[in-house]
């Protein structure tokens, strides 16, 4: 393959910092052409997450699937996407020999990594390292951790907001709203009966997922020949009014009650927190307050545009 750039990182969640890493390699890949060439970006990223690997019970819910990490790689600039198999193995290597099979064989003129990055075992490389150990065969851009007001943008962060149902908060460390997609699974089909048919997408435990209460939101078919987002009152709970246990995210697309979901690709992109999850003494109150959902639903996506 011809000499490239290569990006580095976990990049779960695909945020603005993993972006700026990604713009800085688009723009090193343009300057180090030569001629008319560009060279090609390749991302190189790790799954699963590390800390499956070396503390399970701390490993971090992610924000992404594998599949739409990759998906996102590519939309903020990557040619390329290489995915290193972490396992224990990888964990006892150490960083020269990470760089020697991780790194050298993509020929890099140049590698982006971020300040904080760390790689080989106990974590002892990092940028100043992989200057050491590039031996002079490529050139080493490390850049600083990206602000949002007064914070850094990072995955833990991401996932503090979600736990708390900031999905505004989200949103703006993301540079787009917070998506989850599925398959529409059959439910309990209590929703067509109170007047609001919903589409309902199970949640993977190991996802990262908006605390539970009422969101207003855009779905979007993906099987779609031309996907159109539409306005959505999106519920993430178990329904405790019916005793419900199993988490679900179950999307009201606004004044439809014809679409036919059930086996069909969706995604929901959460846009505002409309409130917490409640239980109701009966079917007549859950449908006052799901007009009221409606309603606020309404004022929040006049005020927003679809896959922002």
């Amino acid at each position: 393959m011809p000499r490239s750039v290569v990006v580095i990182g976990n990049f779960d969640g695909v945020h603005r910092g993993h972006q700026a890493l990604l713009a800085r390699a688009v723009e090193l890949a343009r300057k180090l052409g030569r001629g008319e060439d560009v060279l090609p970006v390749v991302a190189v990223t790790l799954w699963p997450h590390p800390m499956t690997i070396i503390a399970p019970d701390r490993a971090p819910r992610l924000l992404s699937t594998l599949e739409d990490r990759i998906a996102l790689l590519k939309r903020y600039g990557a040619d390329q996407v290489r995915v290193v198999q972490f396992n224990r193995e990888v964990t006892t290597w150490s960083p020269q020999r990470f760089v020697d099979t991780v790194i050298r064989p993509l020929d890099p003129v140049a590698v982006v990594v971020g300040s904080n990055f760390t790689f080989g075992l106990g974590a002892r490389g990092n940028p100043g390292t992989l200057r050491e150990l590039s031996e002079g065969e490529f050139s080493v851009v490390d850049l600083d951790l990206v602000s949002i007001g007064d914070n850094k943008s990072s995955s833990s962060l991401i996932r503090h907001a979600l736990d708390q149902g900031d999905v505004t908060c989200v949103a703006e460390h993301l540079g787009r709203w917070f998506r989850l997609s599925g398959v529409v699974m059959l439910g309990d089909q209590r929703g067509r009966s109170l007047g609001f048919p919903t589409a309902n997408l199970p949640i993977p435990p190991d996802l990262a997922s908006p605390a539970d209460g009422v969101y207003a939101g855009w779905l979007t078919i993906l099987d779609a020949s031309d996907p159109e987002p539409m306005p959505a009152a999106v519920s993430v709970g178990t329904n405790p009014t019916f005793d419900g246990v199993e988490r679900r995210v179950e999307s009201y697309v606004l004044d439809r009650t014809d679409l036919q979901l059930y086996g069909v690709r969706i995604a929901v992109d959460f846009v505002k927190q409309l409130r917490g999850q409640l239980r109701f003494s009966g079917a007549g109150q859950l449908i006052a307050q799901m007009r009221l959902d409606v309603a606020n639903t309404r004022t929040a996506l006049a005020e927003s545009l679809p896959g922002a």
